[in-house]
């Protein structure tokens, strides 16, 4: 191999290495590679793991087939050959053939790709009118055939790392759950135990109003133990899809003055703004709606303690978008993308209790509404959490 030749190939090696996206990886390939053999078509064919029948995995007219891009059935049943043989497969146009047409006229070739030691699909390069593959033309295409395998394998790779990650982090917050639920758990029971524990002594004697104090904390913490165990029935249940929801004509700001004059009632120093525009009622489960709404304010108390949280509603296009913004501390960018996951707190975060459970449950109520929630935090700026509903909800 000359030297010109081989500082082609590092350079087009290198950056090949560069791409982060498997298809642009295939684009640098295929186009930089097609000044010293001349193809119009590329298709790369994978075998389906389920189906076990091929698939097109990437794509591209380049020349004069171009017009016929849609077509991709064209290199197909070079595909299944070369699967079939696990050899490379070359197609010729009948000798004497004169069809004025030169996308009749196409000259095929098929390689095996192995991913992993395992016959894992074909690529398949078409030239149409000619001429016939050389032997230089049919060693490019095999070097081609190699680098798309090393990609897809890579690709498959990313996959597989991004996967374990995501079963990892889940591992670490079903035991962060653990740990925590052990701890709410404790909690409340501690105090119960603590308190009729000093209620029921036979050796010392309460006046009534340090009784009723007891037994208010006694109240107190047992509605926080019914609510913590509410909310992991609640979540199994989200998460199986075997809650029934009962939808009917729901006027969402009346329901949002009703929760929130429920909240003023335990905390009126809460300060809460409404800009409600006055809307026609949407079709919803004003339950587990008023369920979504208590735990928004919930997580604003917690999070944002002090702070004035301002509620608005607006129609946006077919969605009636719902705000609960607060001017807290906000949250690290890093963690928005996790925050309604299952069990996910906020690293770092030990001075709040709570399950990470909540958010989570608000999801799944709005994802079965056949709507969409997100929340937009800046440091030193406060939270938005944004709700989307239909205003005509779809037919389940």
């Amino acid at each position: 191999m000359d030297t010109v030749t081989l500082t082609l190939l590092n350079e087009l090696f290198e950056e090949i290495q560069k791409k982060h996206d498997w298809k642009a990886g295939m684009d640098t390939i295929f186009l930089s590679m097609r000044g010293s053999f001349v193809f119009d078509n590329v298709a790369i064919y994978l075998i389906d793991p389920r189906t076990k029948g091929l698939e097109v995995a990437y794509a591209r007219a380049m020349g004069r087939g171009k017009n016929a891009e849609a077509e991709a059935a064209w290199g197909e049943s070079l595909a299944n050959e070369v699967i079939t043989t696990g050899k490379k497969v070359i197609k010729e146009p009948m000798l004497g053939s004169e069809d004025p047409d030169r996308l009749a006229l196409a000259h095929l070739i098929g390689f095996p790709l192995f991913v992993g030691g395992k016959l894992n699909g074909a690529l398949v390069v078409i030239r149409f009118g000619g001429p016939a593959y050389s032997m230089q033309h049919i060693q490019m295409a095999s070097l081609q055939a190699f680098w798309a395998a090393t990609l897809i394998e890579r690709r498959d790779l990313q996959e597989a790392r991004a996967e374990l990650d995501s079963v990892q982090r889940q591992m670490r917050l079903q035991d962060d759950f653990v740990s925590t639920i052990s701890h709410e758990l404790r909690t409340p029971l501690g105090f119960i135990k603590g308190y009729s524990t000093s209620l029921l002594r036979q050796d010392t004697t309460w006046d009534l109003e340090t009784q009723r104090e007891f037994l208010n904390i006694i109240d107190e913490e047992a509605d926080r133990l019914t609510r913590l165990i509410e909310d992991m029935l609640e979540s199994a249940r989200l998460q199986s899809k075997t809650i029934q929801f009962k939808f009917a004509p729901v006027r969402l700001d009346a329901l949002l003055r009703d929760v929130a004059t429920r909240i003023k009632t335990h905390r009126p120093e809460l300060k809460i703004t409404f800009k409600l525009e006055s809307l026609t009622p949407i079709q919803g489960d004003a339950m587990r709606l008023s369920q979504v709404f208590n735990n928004l304010f919930s997580n604003a108390i917690k999070y944002a303690p002090g702070a004035e949280i301002l509620i608005t509603m607006t129609t946006a296009g077919d969605y009636l978008r719902v705000t609960f913004a607060d001017n807290g501390e906000g949250i690290p960018e890093d963690y928005l993308p996790f925050l309604f996951e299952r069990f996910y707190r906020v690293p770092g975060e030990r001075t709040v209790t709570g399950t990470g459970l909540g958010l989570y449950i608000c999801k799944q109520i709005v994802m079965a509404h056949h709507g969409n929630i997100w929340v937009e935090s800046e440091l030193g700026q406060g939270t938005t959490f944004i709700m989307e509903l239909p205003i005509d909800r779809p037919q389940i």
